[in-house]
């Protein structure tokens, strides 16, 4: 039958109701209208007359040479200064590879975490379980040895507290792991498991060997194929027993204990007093790659990278923290970097990254036991992450005082002993 002229028009109205509805954006109460994009926190551009200062302050305070690598938003950006040889006069250069000291340890336990992604370890068993009967503790978790709460002593403080016989006796000596845990068993224990931090070099020696026995190969296969490949880490090795720097590199210069002594080039030895704890070489641009793709997920799942950085305080500065082998420090104007500190004889090194993985930093002197250079490197943070400082009014005495947050203030943090 036909359809009469009200119902002709009512359906119409119907269809056009319903292709409007169709066409008009959900307003329901489950759906909210739609709110314009917070933009992008802006963040502050890298002083780098500021990073230079504090290069220039290294090599004041007795580094023949210093050089620092940013990377952000707007590109990289390097600054060198001094010399990389102090017999050639050949000046730094930001292509040259050097000795990171301990930010190998943050290599070292990206490898162990992977192992605990692959179900081969798992942070919160007993090491025994793994090396049976190695340590005297079986409350020493593998979680212990990442946050350097395991109590193992520092066999380091015994062997280099005179600083350079004690590098001399060492330098050409190829030590075995079981060697050197030996050597921080025979020491007092320096707190119970779990219940204080106290920085070890024996740490990742042990962690050197979980990874060599979840593996079944040895530490530097297990860099390569996890880390230095992957990454494309074309100067990157991890050197032992080998005591030379291939290639174009930095020369290290250790300082004597005696104020005035000529330093030492300490460039070739074996590192075997550190391994998996300290023994990987490498270069700024190399640094930044590593602790960039780190912060983006590159190498970790979300969940490790966040039991990773999850950090309790190593001072009562409140501004220094410490996750599974890796700092974090928080600068003065608010921004938290993640990274880590190198000392090995004749090198300090700092390779830092924002936890989004925008920005990083690596910076090195070349020169050791000399804290006062080492601090003075640290302020490359400040200048690169939290940029120009806004001139202090002369008559505020707050804004004259140094801010606990800049490492420019702060006593240094060491991987091996400092006598000056």
């Amino acid at each position: 039958m036909p359809l009469s002229s009200h119902r002709r028009l009512a359906v119409s109205a119907t269809l056009i109701a319903a292709l409007a509805a169709g066409l008009a954006p959900a307003t329901s109460a489950f759906a909210a209208p739609a709110t314009p994009a917070a933009p992008a926190p802006t963040v502050p551009a890298p002083d780098m007359a500021g990073v230079v200062a504090a290069l220039d302050s290294a090599m004041a305070n007795g580094a023949p040479g210093a050089m620092a690598r940013f990377t952000g938003p707007d590109g990289v950006r390097s600054r060198a200064v001094g010399v990389r040889d102090r017999v050639s006069g050949a000046a730094m250069d930001v292509q040259a590879r050097f000795r990171i000291g301990s930010v190998s340890k943050t290599f070292s336990t990206v490898v162990l975490l992977q192992l605990v992604e692959e179900g081969k370890l798992a942070l919160d068993s007993p090491v025994n379980e793994y090396l049976p009967g190695l340590l005297p503790d079986d409350r020493i978790t593998v979680r212990h040895l990442l946050t350097h709460r395991s109590g193992l002593a520092d066999y380091t403080d015994a062997m280099f507290n005179s600083t350079v016989p004690g590098f001399e006796a060492v330098r050409n000596r190829v030590f075995s792991y079981q060697e050197l845990v030996d050597l921080s068993l025979k020491l007092p224990r320096t707190t119970e498991p779990g219940v204080a931090y106290k920085y070890s070099n024996a740490n990742l020696v042990v962690v050197g060997m979980l990874i060599e026995k979840a593996t079944g190969r040895p530490v530097a296969d297990a860099y390569e194929r996890r880390i230095f490949k992957p990454l494309n880490l074309r100067k990157t090795s991890y050197v032992h027993p080998d005591t030379r720097i291939k290639g174009l590199h930095v020369r290290g210069y250790l300082h004597p204990d005696e104020a005035g002594a000529p330093l030492v080039d300490s460039t070739e030895q074996t590192v075997s007093w550190a391994q998996s704890a300290g023994a990987v070489i490498s270069s700024p641009a190399d640094l930044n790659t590593f602790t960039t793709a780190l912060m983006r997920g590159r190498l970790l799942s979300p969940a490790m990278l966040e039991a990773m950085t999850t950090v309790t305080p190593t001072d009562a500065t409140n501004t220094r923290f410490y996750g599974l082998g890796l700092r974090r420090y928080d600068l003065s104007c608010g921004t938290q970097v993640f990274g880590h500190t190198g000392t090995v004889q004749g090198f300090y090194t700092y390779a830092f990254a924002t936890r989004d993985g925008r920005r990083s930093l690596s910076a090195v002197a070349n020169t050791s036991n000399h804290g006062a250079a080492n601090t003075a490197l640290g302020g490359t943070l400040e200048a690169a992450f939290c940029g120009k400082k806004p001139a202090a009014a002369p008559s505020s005495r707050a804004a004259a005082s140094p801010t606990t947050g800049d490492l420019t203030s702060l006593p240094a943090e060491r991987d091996l002993p400092e006598r000056h």
